[in-house]
């Protein structure tokens, strides 16, 4: 286990966005629960793997991440087993991020694949939601108690040090969380992660890994949005980047069928 004062500071996409990327906090090990969700690997000086990302299959060939977990190269390492420091297989993708990507809160176009060459095996991707699906369930005032699952291979819930600094352990395992609706806006859903009101959320290290609809016996395999930031301690919000609008369609119609 490795702990450091709220960063991270092995994983590149920390020095790229301070408060982005996330890990699943006061969640639950997921084993075999979501095994469409995989880390993007990369080493420490040590040669340890760990996971900076995570993403999810949409195709037998192509996996949905964050634009901002930009490796810095193109060929990006993707595990799918539950825990990465002891992964024995390792698969190999290309990485392409929007060209759009920016820093706007209004439309970041922080979205991006991974395409693998040939199909993961025994794999069944996620689905992902019809255009303008959040509209519509707010218009018909479906929203306000809605809950969704995250996944991700992130850290954990903060502690604290001897002296009082908030620490975040990293286990490099996929585990998953329960996060309850909170505010939408044409590019984002904001979701409650504060433990006293009984949710759960992510936190480092979940960037780009999905918010699947529903949870429980209700939960979907369909992703709601992309994990892309939150508060700086983890312990408030889960705000995702909605799948339904045009804009993120826009960019996923060059490599999926879209629903």
């Amino acid at each position: 286990m490795k702990m450091v004062q709220l960063f991270r500071f092995a994983a590149p996409l920390l020095v790229l966005v301070g408060a982005h990327a996330q890990a699943i906090t006061n969640g639950q090990l997921d084993g075999a629960k979501h095994p469409a969700v995989g880390a993007l690997v990369d080493y420490d000086s040590k040669g340890t793997a760990y996971a900076f990302c995570t993403g999810t299959m949409i195709s037998p060939t192509v996996m949905l991440t964050a634009a901002h977990c930009n490796p810095g190269v193109s060929a990006v390492k993707v595990s799918f087993e539950s825990q990465v420091q002891n992964a024995a297989m390792m698969y190999v993708g290309r990485y392409i991020a929007h060209p759009g990507y920016n820093k706007a809160q209004s439309d970041p176009h922080d979205i991006a694949v991974i395409v693998f060459d040939q199909a993961i095996p025994d794999m069944v991707p996620a689905r992902l939601p019809t255009l303008g699906l959040f509209d519509t369930l707010k218009s018909n005032g479906l929203l306000a108690d809605s809950h969704y699952t995250a996944v991700g291979y992130g850290g954990q819930e903060r502690s604290f040090d001897g002296k009082g600094k908030p620490v975040i352990a990293y286990e490099d395992r996929r585990e998953w969380a329960v996060s309850a609706f909170n505010a939408i806006n044409p590019a984002w859903l904001r979701l409650s992660q504060n433990a006293a009101t009984g949710n759960a959320g992510t936190c480092f290290g979940d960037s780009g890994g999905p918010n699947f609809i529903g949870s429980g016996s209700a939960e979907t395999g369909v992703i709601a949005g992309t994990t892309i930031t939150g508060d700086m301690q983890c312990v408030q919000s889960n705000v995702i980047y909605r799948l339904d609008t045009l804009s993120a369609r826009s960019f996923l119609k060059d490599y999926v069928t879209l629903p």
